[in-house]
Parts: structure tokens; C-alpha cells; sequence
């Protein structure tokens, strides 16, 4: 019997220990109730059931890529490059040479019309020559593309690009005639730039160039008219502006072998182009002037309107009033109107 007793003993002593233990856990959960936050509440219902807790491990933070908006370009830095700095690769980072960019707007017009015809264009040179059959309405498109030969050429600056536009008016209606191609200028150039990036009053000056630049329509005799000039330019940005100047000097010619002597009393000295980007319209004004105090002073005012239609399809409005539209008209002064379809715009 005393072994029983003994048994009996230990598991009385056993039962009141549990019993004590789980008074003690009840009074515990109790306690873990009452917290307020979810962390301290969870940790203190553990401790109560006895749960064991893990050792906390290092805490890893996941590294965060940077964000570039939508639709824009990045320098090689992390920073977007403006529409400017695109154009002539003025990031940090070169792009490879030899790849092919637009220069100046490519375009199809297939109505251009003029309010006054040149039916018989001439020069102090050149003695007036008749072109029977010539329409006031024609067509007129354009090409212009460029690319980078060389980069960095002076440390870490210097790019030299070869440019080439060509634009067309072609006689397309008028059919009696053969629809012939009216006039046609070729205009091959080389442009040296220099990346600035100069902030000047809150205008970034982005870049400074000189170039060689030779333009010509390709015909003989007394319809030939050419030039060859040195061209420096720079490009300023603010905000949704971008505005280039350029100033050129004429490389002389001897007076028997110029076919247009006075074509900077027309064509002027020096030109302006002022774009803006507002949302997918491009704007574009383009004036030309002596740069004289002559009071027989010409010159003349381009504006070009980029626009959508649908589907990434643009259309292209063309305005110009005033000397030279093409270099055959070069001293015939004549207000021009186009439309047409926008496929490549600078900008």
C-alpha cells in the first residue's frame, strides 16, 4: 500500500502543478488581450503557449532601380537629355558613330501653291530665262539626314557630323509639260560641335558649331545658282523651346564665275529657328535677314506646322513669304502655302 500512496503522492503533486501552470497561462492570455499593438500581442500569446521564438536574422533591404519617366532618354548619367541633346548627342555617354539622324523635317507636300509664279528667273549674271507651262501649284518634298564621322575628338568633347538635305518642287500637274522637276537644291555640309551645356540667365546653352556648308540646284548654264559658305551656330533650349542661331560668311567667287553674286542682299547673313514641342505638335519659324543697315533689305519668314492625324500619322503645313524659297527664286519674292505629310521632324 505504501508504494500506492507513494504513486498517488507524485501524480497529486503533478496535477496541482499543472493546474497551477495553466492558472498562470490563463492569467497570462488575459495580460495579452489587453495589448494594443498587434506585434507586442502576438509575441506575448507565444510566450503564453510557450511557443519558442526564432532569433530575428538579418534584415535585408532590396536595392530600389531607379526610375526614368516614360519617353525619355537617359545621358549615361541617369539624367533625361533634352530634345537637343538628342539630336546632336550631347549626353554623357556617345552613342556609335555612322548612325543616321534627322537633320532638318522630312516631308511630302502634294499641293504647294505660290501667289506669284517665276516664269522667267534671272541674275546680274545671268541673262532672264522663260519656262513656258509652269503652274502655280506644284509638289514639294524633302530629305535630310545626318551623321556622327568622329566623336570626342578633343578629350571628352568634339563631335564632327556630315549633313545632307535635298528638297524638290516638283511640276507634278502640269501635264502638258511633261510634269517636269522645276527646281531641285542639293545641300551637303560638315558641322563641327562643341557640347556647352551652359546655363546663361536660365537659357541652357547646349551647343556651339561651325561648319562648311555648300548648296546648289545641279544645273548649268544660265539656270545655275550656287554658293558655298562658313556657318557657326548655337543651340539654345528653355523649357518646350528650342531655338537656333546661325551666322555665315559667303566664300567670294570671281565675278565670271558667280552665278549669283547678290544672293546675301536676298538670302541675308544669318537666320533664326525658334521650334516648340506641345504634346505631339511640333511649331517651327525659321527667318532669314541681311543682317545690313541697307534700307533695300530683304529676307523672308518660314513656318511649318507638324500635326497628328491618327496612328502616328502626321500631318505637315507649310507657310513662306518673302525671297528665296528655292535658290532658282532666290531674288523672286513670293508668298508660298503647302500641305502635305510630315514623316521625319527634327525634334
Amino acid at each position: 500500500m505504501s508504494t500506492f500512496y507513494r504513486i498517488a503522492g507524485i501524480a497529486s503533486v503533478t496535477v496541482l502543478a499543472a493546474l497551477t501552470s495553466a492558472q498562470a497561462r490563463t492569467a497570462d492570455l488575459r495580460q495579452c488581450s489587453g495589448m494594443d499593438h498587434d506585434a507586442e500581442r502576438l509575441a506575448c500569446y507565444d510566450r503564453a503557449s510557450g511557443r519558442s521564438q526564432p532569433e530575428p536574422g538579418p534584415v535585408v533591404v532590396e536595392p530600389v532601380e531607379p526610375t526614368v519617366p516614360q519617353n525619355a532618354e537617359s545621358s549615361g548619367g541617369g539624367l533625361a537629355l533634352s530634345p537637343m541633346q538628342k539630336a546632336w548627342d550631347l549626353g554623357e555617354s556617345p552613342s556609335a558613330n555612322f548612325g543616321i539622324r534627322p537633320h532638318h523635317a522630312i516631308y511630302v507636300l502634294p499641293v504647294f501653291a505660290t501667289s506669284h509664279v517665276n516664269s522667267a528667273p534671272d541674275t546680274p549674271t545671268h541673262q532672264p530665262v522663260g519656262l513656258g507651262g509652269i503652274r502655280a501649284t506644284e509638289a514639294k518634298f524633302q530629305i535630310s539626314f545626318k551623321t556622327k564621322v568622329a566623336s570626342r575628338l578633343f578629350g571628352d568633347n568634339g563631335d564632327l557630323w556630315l549633313g545632307y538635305t535635298q528638297s524638290s518642287r516638283w511640276q507634278m500637274y502640269s501635264d502638258d509639260v511633261s510634269r517636269p522637276f522645276r527646281e531641285t537644291n542639293y545641300e551637303p555640309e560638315a558641322i563641327f560641335v562643341w557640347k556647352t551645356n551652359v546655363d546663361l540667365a536660365g537659357v541652357d546653352v547646349r551647343y556651339v558649331g561651325l561648319g562648311l556648308n555648300h548648296q546648289s540646284n545641279g544645273r548649268g548654264s544660265e539656270l545655275s545658282r550656287s554658293w558655298n559658305r562658313l556657318i557657326a551656330q548655337v543651340g539654345l533650349e528653355k523649357d518646350d523651346w528650342a531655338v537656333t542661331l546661325r551666322g555665315w560668311r559667303r566664300f567670294k567667287e570671281s565675278r565670271a564665275d558667280d552665278d549669283n553674286p547678290d544672293i546675301e542682299k536676298y538670302l541675308g547673313r544669318g537666320e533664326i529657328e525658334l521650334a516648340r514641342k506641345v504634346g505631339n505638335h511640333l511649331l517651327v519659324a525659321q527667318m532669314h535677314h541681311p543682317l545690313s543697315r541697307s534700307s533695300d533689305r530683304k529676307g523672308s519668314l518660314r513656318l511649318d506646322w507638324a500635326f497628328p492625324i491618327s496612328r502616328g500619322l502626321r500631318g505637315h503645313l507649310q507657310w513662306f513669304t518673302g525671297y528665296g524659297e528655292s535658290l532658282i527664286d532666290y531674288n523672286h519674292k513670293a508668298d508660298y502655302i503647302g500641305l502635305g505629310i510630315s514623316l521625319v521632324e527634327p525634334f
